[in-house]
């Protein structure tokens, strides 16, 4: 469809102005305005580095960024969900960490995202030459749709005049020289050395017995999916043949490394990610898989965190396959059989006994795995939600992490969490209950591992493994609790109509082909907020129920909608999901707003 059928867009809306306090990255110090980009087709991809799913949209743009180059930008929003995001260094080192080639404005107070009303990470934002706002995405899988939208702009502002032509504003950063660049995780080889997923270089690296010295890098260094190459890998398990198996989370794969002959194979993923609707099991090198970010071995399986879709999967190596084994895709903390579960990112694992542990990194909660009858169920020590976190030790059900990654199994029968935000090591104890705090000042741990009576660390931002030694008494800190700080959408009692607004890309439809191509779940924290609206649905759009005497709390809403290319002539078209997770803080008020809008894909009225 070119620019002169395409249906009229509404009226136009001026794009706010960019600020944030924290400044600009990827410049070379140069701050920019939307005045600097005028002439150019500009996206602001509002994002947290917590967000696999923002992760997920940094891989979407690069195809995007690269084949446009000379007419579009990119402007990364980088808006802090965790207390942690809103430091500036970690900004920068997130920005590096993540490989993000175009500019990225800090916003640590989330000016810019009010002044764009994002209500959700990811958010992409299109504004075209003239400095208007011409479309929003919420959520991932709208490659597709940008790129159409980006061609036709080009086209229109071309003839128009309007284009501006050239070089963007990305400056690199100087590299830094270290053996190893934010690495993820590590494994001890029965030889007594390392091997570490040096996950911004897409290497393996084999530590000697000091963790210090490099004995051997595994990988070309470049992100690949072919022979000898990897993208951004994190998990290491061994398998019974003794292979390495690796977490090779950009590329949505796991493959084996042999320590005696070097080669490196794909046992599991296609290369492509997952998206809602498609095997959920099968044979392993036909199923795609979702960023997954640790692998640990317990009851005769390999199991999976699977943090790109919130669920644990599990690859039997004898057979061949993989299965999703707990986890609804849901984003949230839920307990109970297996497949009922919620989870939130989770990224990592550890097993111990009859129990697998699991880091369940959004919901700042450590959790278990272990048998229940015929299956398996979850449980959760320490946690309690999306919204909750801080350093807090005592008893669990008081106690507090912030965003872990990793988790290891002592000997006594305790556990080691990577407490990444609160650049801490904890454990808990689940003979007694209680959590302390065994060592403070790592950067970003995000995994570690046992050597003899010592705890090696990967300490990722400080770019080393620490060896400590495992103390006996635990390190004493204050307590902090946080909640997410956004402002809350003030909501009138009552009944509440809910829309989620789905406008099907330039050239697509809704597929209907097989039954309905929407689906939206909501709940809410408390549970008691809402007397009716709760559950899953086909339709975008609900009238909710808030129930009465509860003034406060948070809507989850899960929607997805899926489109395909409107071309009669192919039998064969194209198909893309779009999906998005909200949790919308509200405040009921006698004179708030008695309808919500949430944009997946378009401009709300």
């Amino acid at each position: 469809m070119n620019a002169a059928s395409r249906t009229p867009r509404r009226a136009r809306v001026r794009a706010p102005e960019l600020i944030g306090k924290g400044g600009w990255l990827n410049t070379g110090g140069t701050e920019l305005t939307l005045a600097d980009l005028r002439g150019r087709i500009v996206v602001l991809d509002f994002w947290t580095f917590c967000c696999v799913n923002c992760l997920h949209v940094l891989d979407e743009l690069r195809e995007l960024e690269e084949k446009h180059r000379d007419t579009l930008v990119i402007i990364g929003v980088h808006s802090p969900k965790f207390v942690h995001e809103a430091e500036h260094q970690a900004v920068v080192d997130a920005v590096e960490r993540y490989g993000v080639e175009h500019p990225v404005l800090d916003d640590p107070e989330l000016a810019t995202w009010k002044q764009y009303a994002v209500r959700a990470w990811p958010t992409l934002v299109v504004v075209d030459p003239e400095g208007y706002v011409v479309a929003q995405h919420a959520g991932e899988g709208h490659a597709h749709a940008l790129a159409t939208l980006v061609a036709e702009l080009e086209a229109e502002h071309e003839t128009k005049g309007t284009l501006r032509r050239g070089d963007g504003p990305y400056v690199a950063p100087e590299p830094v020289a270290t053996d190893l660049r934010f690495p993820g995780k590590a494994l001890p080889l029965p030889g007594g050395t390392f091997l570490v997923s040096d996950s911004t270089r897409h290497q393996l690296v084999e530590l000697a017995a000091d963790a210090e010295t490099v004995v051997r890098r595994i990988g070309s260094g470049e992100r690949g999916f072919g022979p000898g190459t990897f993208n951004e890998p994190q998990g290491l398990a061994l398998l019974p043949d003794s292979k390495v198996v690796v977490a090779d989370t950009v590329n949505h794969a796991l493959r084996t490394y042999d320590p005696a002959t070097g080669e490196i194979a794909t046992i599991a993923g296609t290369g492509r990610q997952w998206m809602q609707g498609q095997p959920t099991s099968g044979p392993a090198l036909d199923v795609d898989l979702s960023s997954p970010w640790d692998v640990a071995w317990f009851a005769d399986r390999l199991w999976i965190a699977m943090a790109g879709v919130h669920q644990l999967w599990t690859y039997d190596p004898v057979t061949g396959t993989v299965e999703a084994a707990a986890g609804t895709t849901n984003e949230g903390l839920v307990d109970g059989p297996a497949r009922e579960a919620w989870f939130a990112q989770p990224s990592g694992l550890a097993a111990a006994g009859d129990r697998l542990w699991v880091a369940d990194s959004e919901t700042s909660a450590l959790r278990w795995v272990e048998r229940d009858g015929d299956g398996f169920a979850v449980r959760t020590a320490v946690g309690t939600g999306l919204f909750d976190f801080g350093h807090r030790d005592g008893d669990a059900a008081q106690a507090l992490f912030q965003h872990p990654l990793g988790v290891t199994a002592l000997p006594d029968g305790s556990v080691a969490v990577c407490d990444t935000y609160n650049h801490a090591l904890r454990r808990y104890d689940p003979a007694t209950g209680e959590v302390t705090t065994l060592a403070t000042d790592l950067r970003e741990p995000s995994g570690a591992v046992l050597a003899d009576d010592d705890i090696v660390v990967v300490e990722s931002a400080r770019h080393r493994l620490t060896r400590l030694r495992l103390p006996e008494e635990a390190v004493r800190v204050e307590s902090v609790a946080h909640r997410t700080q956004r402002a809350a959408t003030d909501v009138a009692p009552g009944r509440l109509r809910l829309d989620v607004v789905f406008q099907a890309p330039a050239g697509q439809k809704l597929d209907t082909r097989y039954g309905p191509s929407t689906r939206l779940l909501v709940s809410s924290t408390p549970p008691e907020l809402l007397a009716e609206g709760a559950g899953a649905g086909t339709d975008l759009g609900r009238d909710l129920v808030l129930a009465d005497g509860v003034t406060e709390g948070v809507l989850h809403v899960s929607a997805m909608a899926a489109s395909c290319d409107d071309d009669p002539a192919n039998e064969y078209p194209a198909c893309h999901v779009h999906q998005q997770d909200w949790g919308v803080p509200v405040r009921v008020t006698e004179d708030g707003a008695d309808r919500l809008p949430l944009v997946l894909a378009g401009l709300d009225g």
